[in-house]
């Protein structure tokens, strides 16, 4: 295992303490226990939004804590869900007296955890909506949940909600818009390589030089289906048919695509399988109105790609085109 790390059981404070010398005008950071938090928090009369699960999926969450995104984010270990204890304190340095909103991605100890922060701070007399995204169409249990994973929406509905908390929404509108968006979006991936933990030091699992996983989860749990490497064409139209299909997607759709990056995917393969993507959406008469191409929720140096699509409307299209000003998201800011 080669890894630019100091010590296995020193990487998430190590990468925290990075974080703080490296972006302290955006954002602070708490060490015990760890969360990050936008540097103006809590911010008075809007909502907060707090999400968070294992380290090792960067930028998310804690590249997307800032203006117009995030108020808080808790980085649990490398593939390791946050204690409620990070989740609370965190849920209460957002509270701006507006109530808080908890974005859950669908892992059991993310959602049990989530759970218990929510008590704890409702019994402060702080309140706390939930939201579990549950996006990924590849398998409808895996080793670390029950119902589908949430993964690649989750990015998007932080990115929607956080502009909906700006304009002043309330809880319930903020939560509701969440909703939607997951209810709206639907996402699959691949790899073409597995990852290895620090902790482990060896790969999470196994794949042959010529073969790929399709619906791969973000932790290496088994997809769909293991099988000979495919070109790029090939694989996008594995992924997408299967993501239209489920909602299902129809002809006249307008969408945003968000091709993602595993962690060891260079861009310029990304671009091909947008490429191959949108003429793929274009045969089945749906229209890509705006995009998301990037690393952007990564399993470690995991070689791959997923694909997410989400019906748009005309107000999650305002709420995506407004400002944000995060680590990892900018844009629309002087």
């Amino acid at each position: 295992m080669k890894k630019l790390i100091n010590a296995p059981d020193a990487v998430l404070q190590d990468a925290l303490h990075g974080v703080a010398v490296a972006h302290g005008d955006r954002v602070r950071v708490n060490f015990d226990p760890p969360y990050i938090v936008r540097a103006d928090a809590p911010v008075q009369g809007k909502v907060g939004i707090v999400s968070g699960g294992g380290s090792g999926h960067e930028p998310m969450h804690g590249g997307y804590v800032g203006r117009g995104m995030l108020d808080a984010a808790c980085p649990g270990e490398v593939f390791t869900s946050p204690t409620p204890d990070q989740m609370h304190e965190a849920t209460k340095a957002v509270n701006g007296g507006a109530g808080v909103l908890h974005i859950v991605k669908n892992y059991t100890g993310d959602v049990m955890n989530f759970e218990m922060a929510a008590d704890l701070a409702g019994g402060e007399d702080i309140e706390v909506a939930a939201v579990v995204t549950d996006d990924d169409v590849a398998v409808q249990d895996s080793l670390y949940t029950a119902g589908r994973r949430g993964v690649g929406v989750t990015v998007l509905a932080e990115k929607i909600c956080g502009a909906a908390a700006e304009e002043r929404r309330s809880l319930q509108e903020v939560a509701d818009i969440c909703r939607r968006v997951n209810d709206q979006g639907r996402s699959m991936g691949m790899a073409l390589t597995p990852c290895i933990t620090p902790a482990a030091g060896e790969p999470n699992f196994t794949l042959g030089d010529d073969e790929m996983e399709i619906g791969i989860g973000i932790h290496g749990e088994p997809g769909r289906e293991r099988m000979k490497v495919e070109p790029a064409a090939r694989v996008a139209e594995r992924l997408a048919g299967t993501v239209v299909d489920d909602l299902p997607f129809n002809e006249g759709d307008e969408v945003l695509a968000f091709v993602n990056g595993m962690g060891g995917t260079p861009l310029i393969e990304l671009y091909i399988v947008y490429n191959e993507l949108n003429r793929y959406l274009e045969g089945r008469g749906i229209r890509i109105t705006r995009n998301l191409i990037g690393s952007y929720i990564t399993s470690l140096e995991m070689a791959g790609c997923s694909i997410t699509l989400l019906r748009l409307d005309e107000e999650l299209t305002r709420l995506w085109d407004a400002p944000v000003d995060t680590i990892a998201l900018r844009w629309g800011t002087s």
